[in-house]
């Protein structure tokens, strides 16, 4: 139902490091990226469409290893 989505709706909030206003705009980042890729498709761009599909969770990727250890989650998470 979310397309694949998950595992970016994951980064943008370890992206944002679980603050409300960064994770919106690591969301527009990502849903930037997203529409940035089927742009390129649409003008018939000379590459691949799976290179441009892998965009989106490459530049997540790039996203998450730059902040390797950086982002930890509220002491709450997980707790009734």
């Amino acid at each position: 139902m979310s397309a694949g989505k998950g595992f970016i709706a994951s980064a943008a909030l370890i992206f944002g490091r679980w603050h409300p206003v960064a994770s919106t705009l690591a969301s527009l980042l990502f849903g930037g990226t997203d529409a940035l890729q089927l742009r390129m498709q649409a003008l018939g761009a000379s590459i691949p469409y799976q290179f441009l599909i892998m965009l989106l969770y490459a530049i997540a990727l790039l996203a998450l290893i730059g902040l390797a250890g950086k982002s930890s989650p509220p002491g709450a998470l997980g707790k009734e």
